[in-house]
């Protein structure tokens, strides 16, 4: 294995550039094991031949294969005036050339894979894994089949030439933009929503912007007035979706949320407006400038643990898979293999592990992370089962580390480093720390640098809102949870931001859902459906079928988001309590169902009020911010960012109480003096209880009384539920004695 920076200097400049000069195209691809690689130059993306094949050369030492052919040879030799569009064959042991193959022959033929793990076949047109753009998608609504890009002994022979996505060779791009934010992660608010769904259902949105980038950056100003510093889209690189067209009600083979990548550094063309050659790389780039302009950084999920290449066909079939890109042009490098190299590795559950150890692997996620940082305008990257990027297995195995530098997780936080704690340039980094099997679940311990998805805050308050009775959930826990998750991220360094907290995402109920079902209903039909998985342990209760507690435990649920340490998330449409009618797994909807609605109720208006009021709380008040843990107080009642837990009662919790399952209520006081904070005084008061409980007030400070910011009971509900600052109603000082209603959460600020 060559070590890291070895890697790092042989693969500068692989993909398709032209030069300086604008007068020859470079082509420089890399692989360890093929013996030959031609690459196919076209004029038309789609069902003509090429208009030359072209061998490449390889350095030994790199093994990176290149020609360099002069835009004039293009012209008067090949016939290519415009747009060039390319792709690889390759041979190999298992396949090696024959001077008599021609396309669509066996000649050469030795295996559909080798005891090595090789599975070239020079039949297949291969995607240029660095290509900046790709034509299109393997299936489209007019070829919507995967057979003729697969091995094995039906398909090894079918030339995927005239069908095969291509690459597109782009000039370089210095398109703006815009000033990145650098706003400290402590003080996001971020909006995880899909580009697509965002519009594509929007009136407000010119019809042949809906559903795009362009369409999304005309929502910047929007997400701007509701709170939200930070959108972070699903994902946006190459997936396979042009086939999602051809029968819209169908949802046989769809994948709507894109996590199958096809390539790492192609925004996906299907968001465009504008799908012309560079047109999808413009219009990313002017919807980031248009969230930059607003104040937003712009996050992108990001699938680095396989991709759209996917596993085996059949079980058992070790020669039937697709052959894509990766596969065959170097399979072991690119993929973690079996022991006996025959088969995936799969802690993905999608078809196999992305060979995340192998230098050459990393060097092409750093490389496209890079890409989307620098040249697309990116903030930060939330990675889709991240754990596998931390594996220490080449094959046969799992074996996740967070100290091993070699880890692709490790070389990423060296490379581009983490925002600092008090903002400024960095990038943030996001973790969805669990993935599947043994030693992959590993929240809390990523490293240095890294934050993460945290599902231990996610199902404690769901736990306490939804299962009582049923799941125990202590005082301890819940204040554990609501005052940042030190027991996961205080040994190693980290700090309460390092914890993304957050009540739903794309992969569940929605906000609204959570409340309103009481199991997931995935096989309704279209448009709510059909969709399959989907977990079975949602947490989730309908309140009994009561409207109004319904929408009362989502105020809560939001509201317990906003005032927790951390860095708190919410999905589009939470503000408006969407509902996709208890369907939890609907990756594969791209139906107006699934799709943001833009023509709310009144009660979905009153929500949206009551969500922006509290974000807006919550910027107000860095004290909800902390940069570090809460500390204790001084001998002085002094403490910085000092908070102190209450019982119903207005005492200090015993060991006891914090330990008993069966105690549902809990007040917090946290004094943000030190940490500028304009009303000194926080005080939130939850009562898990179905019945009333009386909470007694502690001091708000020498000279202030309480004044009430919200209490989300359903005798408040209204517009005016989250008081406007300046108009806060007066409750009392020391002592006051505040009723708290069942199942409901009070929030007071000194004054």
């Amino acid at each position: 294995m060559h070590p890291a920076p070895a890697a790092a200097a042989a693969l500068q400049g692989l993909g398709a550039h032209y030069d300086a000069t604008g007068s020859a195209i470079g082509f420089r691809v890399y692989s360890a094991r093929a013996t030959r690689i031609e690459v196919y130059l076209y004029k038309s993306p789609s069902g003509a031949q090429e208009q030359a094949g072209l061998p490449l050369t390889v350095d030994p030492a790199t093994r990176v294969w290149s020609v360099t052919v002069p835009v004039a040879t293009l012209q008067s030799q090949y016939g290519i005036t415009g747009t060039v569009y390319y792709g690889y064959r390759a041979w190999g042991p298992n396949w090696p050339y024959n001077a008599s193959w021609t396309k669509g022959s066996s000649a050469g033929f030795v295996g559909d894979v080798d005891a090595a793990g090789n599975r070239f076949n020079p039949n297949k047109l291969l995607i240029d894994p660095y290509a900046r753009e790709l034509s299109h998608d393997p299936r489209t609504a007019s070829q919507n089949s995967d057979t003729v890009y697969a091995s094995g002994p039906s398909y090894r022979t079918l030339d995927s030439g005239p069908a095969a996505p291509k690459g597109i060779v782009l000039p370089d791009s210095a398109a703006a933009t815009g000033s990145k934010p650098t706003r400290a992660l402590k003080d996001d608010i971020v909006y995880e929503v899909h580009v697509r769904g965002m519009t594509a259902n929007d009136p407000s949105v010119p019809a042949a912007e809906r559903g795009t980038y362009k369409g999304a950056a005309r929502k910047a100003a929007e997400l701007a007035g509701l709170g939200v510093t930070a959108v972070e889209f699903l994902p946006v690189q190459e997936t396979q979706n042009d086939a999602d067209d051809a029968d819209p009600t169908s949802t046989t083979g769809d994948n709507y949320w894109g996590y199958s990548t096809l390539d790492y550094f192609a925004p996906d063309r299907r968001y465009a407006s504008d799908r012309s050659p560079g047109g999808p790389t413009r219009e990313f780039q002017d919807m980031v400038k248009a969230y930059h302009d607003a104040g937003i950084k712009v996050f992108t999920d990001v699938v680095y643990n396989h991709t759209g290449e996917g596993g085996p066909w059949n079980p058992g079939d070790k020669n039937t898979y697709s052959v894509l890109s990766f596969r065959g042009l170097d399979n072991p490098e690119y993929y973690e293999l079996t022991a006996d190299l025959q088969g995936p590795v799969d802690n993905t559950g999608v078809g196999g592990n992305y060979n995340t150890y192998s230098p050459v692997a990393q060097q092409l996620i750093l490389d496209s992370l890079a890409y989307w940082k620098d040249t697309l305008g990116v903030d930060g990257f939330r990675f889709d089962l991240a754990p596998v990027l931390g594996n220490t297995c080449r094959t046969g195995c799992f074996r996740y580390s967070r100290t091993d530098p070699g880890t692709a997780l490790n070389r990423i936080a060296a490379a581009m480093r983490a925002r600092p704690a008090a903002g400024g340039t960095g990038t943030d980094w996001i973790a969805e720390p669990w993935a599947l099997g043994d030693g992959s679940y590993q929240v809390g311990n990523f490293p240095a640098g890294w934050s993460e998805w945290n599902d231990t805050f996610r199902d404690t308050l769901r736990r306490d809102q939804n299962a009582m009775g049923i799941e125990d959930v202590t005082p301890g826990q819940l204040a554990t949870r609501l005052a940042g998750s030190s027991d996961l991220y205080q040994d190693d360094g980290r700090a309460p931001f390092n914890s993304v907290n957050f009540m739903v995402a794309h992969d569940g109920f929605t906000l609204a859902d959570l409340y309103t079902c009481n199991t997931q209903n995935n096989t309704q039909p279209w448009p709510y459906g059909p969709s399959d998985g989907g977990s079975d342990h949602n947490l989730s209760w309908d309140q009994g079928g009561n409207a109004a507690d319904q929408r009362k435990a989502a105020r809560n649920g939001f509201a317990l988001l906003m005032l927790s340490a951390g860095t708190p998330m919410m999905t589009g449409g939470d503000e408006t309590l969407r509902s996709i009618r208890c369907n939890n797994n609907p990756y594969n909807l791209d139906s107006s169902a699934n799709w943001l609605g833009h023509s709310p109720t009144a009660d979905q208006s009153t929500f949206r009020t009551y969500a922006q009021r509290l974000i807006t709380f919550r910027k107000a008040h860095p004290a909800l911010r902390p940069a570090a843990f809460y500390s204790a107080a001084d001998n002085n009642g002094n403490g910085l960012g000092q908070l102190d837990w209450f019982t119903p009662a207005g005492s200090a919790p015993d060991g006891a109480y914090w330990s008993s399952p069966n105690n549902h209520a809990l007040a917090l006081r946290l004094d943000g003096t030190e940490l500028g904070d304009p009303s000194s005084a926080v005080y939130v008061g939850y009562n898990g209880w179905s019945g009333d409980v009386d909470f007694t007030l502690p001091s708000p400070g020498a000279g202030k009384q309480w004044y009430r910011v919200t209490d989300t009971s359903t005798w408040a509900e209204g517009p005016d539920q989250v008081a406007s600052p300046g108009s806060e109603a007066l409750v009392g000082g020391a002592g006051t004695v505040y009723r708290v209603h069942g199942r409901a959460t009070l929030l007071l600020i000194a004054k």
